[in-house]
C-alpha cells in the first residue's frame, strides 16, 4: 500500500467508523448485534453535516425522516426479523429519479417544489420495499444533460479527493457521497456515462446495466439512451442493489425480464473462484486512437495484466467504429430539447448557458436527421455484436484523463467546447445499450483517481459484475482504495 493510499485510509476514517462500511459490511453487523441502523444512519448523517459544506453532494437531506426509518429497522433486527436485503443500509437518490415525499426537482429553477411528490421511481420503490434507508438526493447538471455536476439551482458538487476538481456527471453528487462515506448506496443515472464518469473521477464502483434491466419510470426523455445504474465502493454493494433494482415495475413499457439467478450470488462465486479462465478480453487502449493521459493509461493497462494473471487471455483488439459523436449529439440534443420545450422565455433564460445552447440545437434537428442518427446507432449495434462473438469483454479506459477544475464543463484550454469531447470511451456504449462499469484502478501522481472500464454484449450483466470483482480484488490488494480522502 503506498503512503497515499494509507494516509487516504486513515483521513478517511477506515479504522471501524460506521460511515465507512460498505453495505455489505453494515449488514453483517447488524446480523451480528455489532451496529444498530440507528448508530450507523447518525454515523452517515453527521459525516453529511460535516463534509457536504466542502463537496455540495447533497440537495436535499432528510434527517428525521432517515432516523425514523432507521428506528423502525433496528426494531426489527432486535427482533430477529429484519425485512428486506436493505433493511437499515442508508442510501442516497440521485435527484432526476422520483422520490415520494421529497421534491424531485433535477438541478432546474423551473420545476416548482410546491406540489404533490407522491411517487417512487421503479427502483426507489423497490429499495424501499427492501427498507433501505433514505439519507437524501444528491445533486446533478440540469435535467442530467452533461457530465459534470453543477447547476443553477445548488451551484458547484466537488471532489473529495480534491475539492477543487469536478466530481464529473451528471451523477456527481451521487459519486462524491459515495466516496466520502456519506452514504454507501446510491443510485444514478446514465445516459453518456453519467455513472461511469463520476465513478471514475471520483475512484468508486459504477455501473450502467443493459438498457431495461433496471426499470425507469417515468421514462425518459432523452429516450433509450438512458439507463439507471448502482453506484457503490465495491462490486458486492453494486449486487446487492442490482439484485433489489432489477425487479418488474409494470409502469415500465421497455423493461427487461429479470433474468433468473442472482447478482450478488455470481459475485460471490467469482470472488471465491478468484479465476477468468476461459474468458476472452479485448484490451482497447485508445479505441481507435484517443489520446489518453500517460497516468491513466499505465493504470489501465495494469488492470489488463491482473486480468491476464486471474487466467484471462487478454489480447489487443479493437472494434473497428467510427466516432459516433454526431450521431449522438443528435439524439442527446433532441432530447434535451423535448425536456424544456414548454417553458416559457422566462424560464427557459434561466437554464443553464450550455443546455440553452444544446436545446436550440436539438429543436433545430429533423425527423429525418434523427432516423439517420438511428440508424448509425443500429449499425454500430450490429458491429459491437459481431465483436462480442469474439470477445466476451472490452477494456478501455473509464476517462482518458482525471477530474479538472470543477464549475467548467470541459477542462481550461483543451479547445473543447462540449463534454461529450473528453467523454468518448463511454457514450457509444449508450448507443449499443450495453453494460458497462467502472472499475476504481488507482490514483495519478497528483492523487486523482483512474477508472478502468469493462463493457460486455447486451444481457452481459452479470459477466460485468464478476469480472469487475475479481479485478477490484485484485486491485485493491495491490493498495487501491476507493475511500476518498476529503481534501
Amino acid at each position: 500500500m503506498t503512503a497515499l493510499h494509507e494516509e487516504s485510509r486513515k483521513r478517511a476514517g477506515e479504522d471501524g467508523e460506521l460511515y465507512a462500511r460498505t453495505a455489505t459490511e453494515l449488514l453483517d453487523a447488524y446480523a451480528k448485534g455489532e451496529a444498530s441502523p440507528v448508530e450507523a444512519t447518525e454515523s452517515v448523517l453527521d459525516r453529511i453535516e460535516a463534509l457536504d459544506p466542502k463537496l455540495n453532494a447533497y440537495c436535499l437531506v432528510d434527517r428525521d425522516a432517515a432516523l425514523a426509518q432507521a428506528r423502525a429497522s433496528e426494531a426489527r433486527w432486535r427482533r430477529g426479523a429484519p425485512q428486506g436485503l436493505l433493511d437499515g443500509v442508508p442510501s442516497s437518490i440521485k435527484d432526476l429519479l422520483y422520490t415520494k415525499g421529497w421534491p424531485t426537482l433535477r438541478g432546474s429553477l423551473s420545476i416548482s417544489p410546491d406540489r404533490e411528490w407522491d411517487e417512487d421511481a421503479p427502483c426507489v420503490a423497490r429499495m424501499r420495499e427492501e427498507n433501505a434507508v433514505f439519507v437524501g438526493k444528491t445533486t446533478t447538471p440540469e435535467f442530467g444533460w452533461k457530465g459534470v455536476t453543477d447547476n443553477p439551482l445548488t451551484g458547484v458538487t466537488r471532489n473529495p479527493w480534491n475539492t477543487s476538481a469536478t466530481s464529473g456527471g451528471s451523477s456527481g453528487g451521487s459519486a462524491a457521497a459515495v466516496a466520502a462515506g456519506m452514504a454507501p448506496l446510491s443510485v444514478g443515472t446514465d445516459g453518456g456515462g453519467s455513472v461511469r464518469i463520476p465513478a471514475a473521477f471520483c475512484g468508486i464502483f459504477g455501473m450502467k446495466p443493459t438498457y431495461g434491466r433496471i426499470p425507469l419510470y417515468p421514462a425518459s426523455p432523452f429516450g433509450t439512451l438512458a439507463h439507471a445504474g448502482p453506484m457503490s465502493r465495491t462490486v458486492e454493494d453494486a449486487a446487492l442493489l442490482m439484485d433489489v433494482v432489477t425487479r418488474a415495475d409494470s409502469r415500465d413499457w421497455s423493461q427487461l425480464a429479470r433474468p433468473e439467478g442472482s447478482f450478488r450470488t455470481a459475485v460471490a462465486e467469482a470472488l471465491s473462484q478468484g479465476s477468468l479462465t476461459g474468458l476472452r478480453i479485448a484490451y482497447a487502449p485508445t479505441l481507435g486512437g484517443v489520446e489518453v493521459d500517460p497516468q491513466v493509461a499505465v493504470r489501465v493497462e495494469r488492470a489488463a495484466q491482473l486480468l491476464t494473471e486471474r487466467g484471462a487471455v487478454v489480447e489487443e483488439a479493437e472494434p473497428a467504429f467510427e466516432d459516433p459523436i454526431e450521431a449522438y449529439h443528435t439524439l442527446w440534443f433532441s432530447g434535451a430539447a423535448k425536456v424544456v420545450e414548454n417553458l416559457g422565455e422566462e424560464q427557459f433564460a434561466r437554464l443553464d448557458d450550455g443546455l440553452r445552447d444544446v436545446c436550440r440545437q436539438g429543436a433545430a434537428k429533423s425527423a429525418l436527421d434523427y432516423l439517420t442518427a438511428v440508424e448509425t446507432r443500429m449499425a454500430l449495434g450490429v458491429l459491437m455484436g459481431r465483436f462480442h462473438q469474439t470477445y466476451d469483454l472490452l477494456l478501455t479506459p473509464a476517462i482518458p484523463g482525471t477530474a479538472f477544475e470543477a464549475g467548467v464543463e470541459v477542462p481550461e484550454g483543451s479547445g473543447m467546447t462540449r463534454w461529450t469531447q473528453w467523454t468518448p470511451f463511454s457514450y457509444p456504449f449508450n448507443l449499443t445499450q450495453q453494460p458497462a462499469a467502472s472499475v476504481p484502478c488507482g490514483v495519478t501522481d497528483a492523487g486523482l483517481p483512474v477508472g478502468a472500464q469493462l463493457v460486455a454484449a447486451r444481457h452481459g450483466d452479470a459477466l460485468v459484475l464478476r469480472a469487475s470483482a475479481v479485478l477490484h480484488e485484485a486491485l485493491r490488494g495491490e493498495g487501491v482504495v476507493s475511500f476518498a480522502p476529503v481534501g
